[in-house]
Order: C-alpha cells, then structure tokens, then sequence
C-alpha cells in the first residue's frame, strides 16, 4: 500500500493530535485520582535543611514525612498495562506475572543499589523491601539514579521511594527500612523476612536478595545469611576507582578476579562459614546459581582519597558515619556504579521472567584459540568413529584410515553410538567455553593453569552445543578410562555431579546462533 505525499503529511498530523489527545486525557485522569493526604490540598510546608537526623529516630521520621509529602496515585489496570506493555512483550505474559508477583530485597541504595531498585520497580515487580542506614549527600548526586538538590539529608531510601511512588502509584509495594543490616535478629528485627504472603515459590521467602553493600564485613553476613537459608543473592563487587565498562563480568564468587572486594569477601566468607556447621562445605563459592556477582576485572586506576589536614589534626577516628566502617572517600566515575546496578537489575528480571542468560566468564577466546579447540574435538570424534568401525568388523570401513573414514563421515549408529561430523563451529566452541562451562572443567572446576578440552557427553546423541562438555586433563583420562571400560565415560562422574551437568547441558542452546 503507498500514500502520496499529501496524504503521508496528514497521516502524520493526524497521529500527532491523537497521541497528544490521549496523553493529555491520561494526565487529566491520573490528576483527578490523586488527592494530597492529610491537609486537604494545603501546600505543603518546605522541608527542613537539617541534616543531622539520628539513625534511631530516622525510620519514624521517614514515615511521617512520607505521609505529609506524598499524593496518593491509582493507576488504572489498562495504564499500568501499557506501561509494562513492552515488558511483557519480551517476557510473555507467564513471565511478566512472575515480575509481578516478585519479592526482592536490595540492602545498601547508594549509587549501585539505587539503580537496581530504580529500574526493578520500573519494570514492574510487585514487592520491594529497601534498606539502607544513609542519607543523600551532595557528593551522592554524581551517582544516585534519582536523588537531586532537594533530596539531600534525606534518607535514601525515602528518596527512592518517593520517585518510584510518582512512575508505579499504587502497583509496587514498597517497604523502607532505614538502618543498617547487622546480622543481629535483635537489632535487625524483621528486615530478613519475607512477609508471608509474598514470593513466586515458596511463600514467605524472598525471590531474590540483591546484595549493593560496600563494606566487606556487613556484605559478608548478608552473603552468609542467604547461603544458610538457601537463598537465591546476587551481589555487587567494587565500582569505585573504575570505568572501563568492557570489563565488567557476572560469574561465581570464586571466579571473580582481579577485585580486591571479592578477594577480602571470600576470604572473610570462608572464615565465616568455616565455623558454622549449618554449611557442609564451600561449593557456594562455585555455585553461581547460588550467589553470583558481578565484577570488574579493570585495576583500580585510582586510590582512596588521602586524610585531609583537619581530619589528621582532629583525629581520623572523629570522621567516620558509623564505627569501624571505612573513613576514607573512594573516587567514583558515576557510569560505573550505574552499569553495575543497571546489571543487577537486568540478571534479576531475566531470571524471575522465565528468560535467563548464561553470562561469560572472562576474557573471550581469540581466533587462533577456538580453532585449536575446534581441530582438537574434530580429530577426537574422527578416532572415536574409525575405533568403532574397526570394533564392529564392518566389511568396507573395517580397514580405512582416518582420512578414509571422513571421507564417508555420514551421520549413523553404530554398536549404541553416534557417529558423524561435528554438529558446530568455531563460533559454538566459544559458546560452549565460555558461556556453558565458564572457562571451567565440568568436573573438577578447575580453570586457571589447567589445559582444557571439548568432549561428547553422551555417546549415543550427536556433538552438538547441548551435548559438549568441557574437562581438563585429569578429568579427561578418567572419561576415556570409563569409556573403554563400560562403553560410557559418564560413569567416571559421580552420581550428584553427573546431575548438575545434564542439567546445565538442557539449559544450552542446540545451535549458539538460534
């Protein structure tokens, strides 16, 4: 169908008014609904600059002011509707109901955390528990996803709040905690508890802890808390004195190098952990199900800031928001902290929409190396098959070579097994490496300073993406051991492993490309 030029000017027009018509009657609709609570449309009396609130009385002030400054808005389901309309095109709508219906708890709102819950209650989850002790400072506005002038000596999450209030109204429960996490049930009270009536799963359980603290030994007890009581976290490692956002990696806690936040975390997590025999050992270092994080392997470019001369004089100790936490400022690129919450963020939704990603591990393989990788496997299945052939006593293929046997390297089954070409590419073997297996043995998890290969998994299913498995030198003699013993190299696996790793292989793609 085509339009002259006249009539495209027209149509435009035309769409221009009605959208501007709608708009403006959407507007009109949302300002009828709101009514100002408490003064019977009064103006509101100017906030005070005081900056000096208490952390006791920090909470109860929060409310108050909540009460006294926010409108009250209802949005109409087809409003909100269209709101997530794009959302739920991506998710379908099985997946945006379990957004919805998500509870999540984010502890520390600074520049990470703030983003994370910015764009979480933006795309629409149902329940958000925010907990942060601090307030906005001006040094904050470099960072924070929503704080301005007028925010400052606030609580954080009270500016949170009232932002997220003015886009969802009344379809994102928001519940602030203004203190600091402790680990302390008695000082702590019900922060960790899931209100019963909320969770997608198991009711009364969080969905997803999301872990924006930057204070290593707090971070540690809330890691602790969520790996004893099987707690799905997923936590932020250092943004400060970074910017290259190229370098930026999710993965599990042991991975995550190059980061001196996750190698004191570690440390102080198995110190932790050691101790506690609710934690039969440290697989949840390598379990990124469990607690994954997201890391920058860039170095530090630039350090803590030096002590100023007053504080020198006056006594260091004198300048610090909260004892033993760390006195001096960190340098932050605000894009950083940002990238990392909007991360956060996208990891969080992705998997509570029935859509998760396989993050990569590390550096992607060069050329050179996916082909060595791609050759090594290629030559493997070629042995494979001619041993076959020679075993089976086949009348025409009992006696050919290697190159012979390629030359009739059609798909078919011989004795339980199949036998063909390579079902992938150069392209699927970085797949397989990086984003499956993570750089790892699927047996041993060993990585660094170990020589890895590709092999097939299960004998009698092609080589392609969901039946490859990556194993290191060791783990590769035992294969071929079992292999030649029994016919099945999954039998050098132990029971519980050889589990987790079908498992991890149903999840792949048959083709990296689809």
């Amino acid at each position: 169908m085509s339009f002259n030029k006249n009539g495209s000017r027209a149509a435009a027009v035309t769409g221009f008014m009605l959208g501007s018509a709608i708009t403006t009657l959407v507007s009109l609709y949302l300002t009828r609904t709101t009514r100002t609570s408490g003064n019977n449309g009064t103006a509101q009396k100017s906030r005070s600059s005081s900056t000096s609130l208490s952390l006791s009385s920090a909470s109860a002030s929060a409310s108050a002011s909540s009460r006294q400054n926010e409108k009250e808005i209802i949005i109409p389901p087809e409003i909100r509707s269209e709101q997530l309309s794009r959302n739920e095109l991506y998710f379908g709508p099985a997946g945006m109901e379990s957004i919805v219906g998500a509870s999540i708890l984010i502890v520390g709102l600074g520049g990470v955390g703030s983003h994370t819950a910015h764009m979480l209650a933006r795309a629409g989850v149902g329940y958000l528990r925010l907990v942060d002790f601090d307030q906005v400072t001006l040094s904050s506005l470099n960072r924070h996803a929503c704080a301005t002038l007028e925010d400052v000596g606030i609580p954080k999450v009270e500016c949170l709040k009232r932002f997220l209030y003015k886009v969802c109204g009344n379809h994102c429960d928001i519940d602030l905690r203004v203190q600091m996490y402790t680990g302390d049930v008695e000082k702590d009270g019900d922060m960790m508890t899931c209100p019963p009536s909320k969770g997608n799963g198991q009711k009364g359980k969080w969905d997803i802890v999301i872990d924006a603290i930057d204070d290593v030994p707090t971070k540690a007890r809330l890691l602790a808390h969520c790996i004893k009581n099987d707690i799905r976290v997923i936590s932020c490692m250092g943004a400060g004195g970074k910017s290259d956002m190229t370098r930026l990696h999710i993965s599990d806690l042991k991975t995550a190098s190059r980061d001196p936040l996750a190698s004191k975390l570690r440390q102080t997590l198995k110190r932790t952990l050691k101790k506690d025999k609710d934690v039969k050992d440290l697989s949840f270092l390598e379990d990124v199900d469990q607690v994954a994080v997201i890391y920058s392997s860039e170095k530090v470019v630039v350090k803590l800031a030096d002590f100023t001369e007053e504080q020198k004089k006056e006594g260091i100790h004198k300048f610090g928001a909260v004892d033993n936490m760390r006195i001096r400022v960190i340098p932050v690129l605000g894009t950083m902290p940002a990238i990392m919450g909007q991360s956060l963020a996208a990891m969080a939704l992705c998997e509570l929409g029935g859509k998760p990603f396989n993050p990569m591990s590390g550096e992607r393989l060069g050329r050179n190396v996916r082909h060595k990788l791609f050759q090594h496997f290629k030559n493997r299945e070629s042995k494979f098959r001619q041993r076959l052939e020679i075993e089976a006593k086949e009348e025409e293929d009992a006696s050919k070579s290697v190159s012979d046997a390629d030359e009739s390297n059609s798909p078919r089954m011989i004795n339980g097994s199949w036998v063909g070409p390579a079902q992938i590419d150069s392209d699927d073997v970085e797949y397989v490496f990086s984003e499956v297996w993570r750089n790892r043995c699927c047996v041993s998890g060993d990585t660094l300073g170990t020589v890895l290969e590709l092999s097939r998994w299960d004998l009698s299913k092609p080589c392609h993406c969901k039946n490859i498995v990556l194993l290191g030198v060791k783990a590769m003699v035992k294969f071929d051991e079992a292999m030649a013993a029994s016919g099945d190299g999954r039998n050098s696996v132990p029971y519980e492993l050889r589990q987790k790793i079908e498992a991890r292989l149903a999840s792949c793609k048959v083709d990296s490309r689809a």
